[in-house]
């Protein structure tokens, strides 16, 4: 494959900083949002989307490897809000974090993949029993192995399983230290066309719900100017979201052009799906309630949760 380009070393840069267009505010100054970020996604998104501009509040930006880091930050008020996966806010539930979920998005396209090796024996899931396959704890695509496990007849204890973050298990990939490896794009997107990789299975099995999630602090949903722009940031990013799906080749030039990604990565990972806003419904919560139960009946979380506990509809946008 080309040299990796700029995508794996940009997700282990620790911090972003982007200053919106400042506006009133109270005597302190500016209001400054925090907002966690992964591979420049949200960040790359709004711009693109021309929807940073005249946001009355400064905006920081960290970027974070996976969701499961960017909550930790959240649960710690280093950040005030951050998109994340569907089985992250799971987690931090689990750990009973100081986190809400505000927001819902769900993806178009076949979402999380489990991908094998060009050259690998592995045709089919049922022939994972046994294989070493790596994925980020946490993270939407350790739900979609669990689910891909369980929906072929795998036991946990039939497969090795090594928690890797995205680019630690693509060198492990590449280099065949892993048999498999669960993970979302644009890795998949990389894998597939840089480095010949196969998919044996993925969201469109009906393995996956495809959700995403606005997750804010606590400590900032008790801040009224924080909430104030939270409101305004979750609208700007549900209009943003829209705007990718109707401008794809725009959005996709745009994020390579922000994330140094290879240009044909991002054009198959845009033409893929996009994540659109959704109603943080009940239909939502159940799915996702489904989820955390399946996680605590593979011991992977140790106690059963209430999803619900940790979601608050009042903060929504759907950008109409």
């Amino acid at each position: 494959m080309k040299p990796r380009k700029a995508l794996l070393p940009l997700l282990a840069v620790a911090a972003l900083a982007l200053a919106g267009c400042g506006g009133a505010s109270a005597a302190s100054g500016p209001v400054v949002l925090k907002v966690g970020d992964q591979k420049g996604g949200s960040q790359a998104l709004l711009q693109a989307a021309g929807l940073l501009d005249g946001a009355p509040y400064k905006i920081e930006w960290s970027t974070f490897t996976s969701g499961p880091p960017l909550l930790e930050a959240a649960n710690a008020g280093a950040i005030d809000i951050g998109g994340v996966g569907n089985t992250p806010p799971i987690f931090s539930a689990a750990a009973n974090a100081k986190i809400t979920i505000v927001q819902a998005g769900q993806h178009t396209g076949p979402g999380d993949a489990i991908l094998v090796p060009g050259d690998s024996p592995i045709q089919k899931p049922e022939q994972l029993k046994g294989k070493t396959i790596g994925v980020a704890q946490g993270s939407s695509a350790h739900a979609q192995l669990l689910s891909v496990l369980n929906k072929f007849g795998i036991a946990l204890s039939d497969v090795k399983i090594n928690y890797l973050q995205p680019s630690d298990a693509y060198a492990a990939f590449t280099q065949h230290r892993i048999d498999a490896w669960s993970i979302w794009d644009p890795y998949t997107s990389q894998a597939l066309l840089q480095a010949h990789a196969r998919s044996i299975v993925n969201g469109s099995s009906g393995t996956a719900n495809g959700y995403s999630f606005q997750v804010a602090a606590s400590k900032a949903l008790a801040d009224p100017a924080k909430v104030t722009a939270i409101k305004d940031y979750l609208a700007r990013i549900a209009k943003a979201q829209k705007w990718s799906d109707s401008h794809k080749d725009d959005w996709a030039a745009s994020w390579s052009k922000v994330t140094g990604l290879d240009p044909a990565v991002a054009k198959a990972s845009v033409n893929d799906g996009a994540t659109l806003p959704i109603p943080l419904d009940d239909k939502v919560i159940a799915s996702e309630q489904q989820l955390a139960d399946a996680f605590t009946t593979a011991k992977v979380i140790p106690a059963k949760l209430t999803f619900a506990n940790f979601v608050d509809k009042q903060y929504e946008s759907t950008g109409s």
